[in-house]
């Protein structure tokens, strides 16, 4: 008879003193989370002057999308805390609905934008990295989007919900990763190099990788078997 796969908890193995000390970097990690999403958005929308050009509008609605609103609905499960009041896991469920949905909204405003400065300018569409990165990567988020809707029907999927969650949070990580790449391909094109130069360029490119890294620990956390025990 086959028992039920057991999940370790976060910091087995550790004394005491260094369990909680390994709880409050934890904890840190997930501020400083929150504060780069929250900075890197406000320093990109400032950088890009909105209303000067159709384009100016692109790198805000999709900093906000990408960097801001995609880091927290998922960080709104963190264990180490968020700044959202919730603590019922239907009230964060919920949130996370709203949140993901203003993701593709604002992303596709802000693709609307990039179109429609690409027409003005007669210049051609995915003609770079960057643009058919982000085709990828808003073609994923609608994708993953999709699959957070089978999660109200499980029955119809014939799946239990336990799996059908770690499929989303698996897919759910790949768009997040993807949509990082996508960030860091855009600190290489014309304008953000002609705007941004020097130590802080470097500063900007790494910025992104962080919340990427505290989100991959919470993921793969939550998730993924330590132990898996039969009888």
């Amino acid at each position: 008879m086959r028992a039920d796969m057991e999940y370790s908890p976060v910091g087995e193995g550790l004394g005491m003193s260094e369990f909680w000390l390994y709880v409050w970097m934890r904890r840190v990690a997930v501020i400083a989370a929150h504060v780069i999403a929250v900075g890197l958005t406000v320093l990109i929308s400032v950088l890009s002057r909105p209303g000067t050009s159709l384009f100016s509008w692109h790198p805000v609605c999709m900093s906000i999308a990408y960097i801001l609103c995609l880091t927290e609905g998922i960080l709104l499960f963190s264990p180490e805390g968020t700044p959202f009041c919730f603590k019922a896991r239907k009230g964060k469920v919920r949130l996370h609905w709203f949140i993901q949905a203003l993701v593709i909204l604002a992303a596709a405003t802000g693709v609307g934008f990039m179109v429609a400065s690409k027409n003005v300018s007669e210049r051609p569409h995915l003609a770079t990295w960057h643009s058919l990165l982000g085709v990828g990567t808003l073609a994923a988020t609608v994708l993953q989007a999709a699959c957070g809707i089978c999660l109200l029907f499980p029955k119809l999927l014939k799946l239990s919900p336990p799996r059908l969650k770690l499929y989303h949070a698996t897919c759910g990580l790949v768009v997040y990763l993807l949509a990082t790449v996508t960030v860091v391909s855009a600190m290489f094109s014309d304008w953000f190099q002609a705007t941004v130069k020097g130590v802080v360029w470097y500063a900007f490119l790494l910025l992104p990788l962080f919340p990427a890294l505290v989100i991959m620990n919470q993921i793969t956390n939550a998730y993924l078997p330590r132990k898996k025990i039969t009888t």
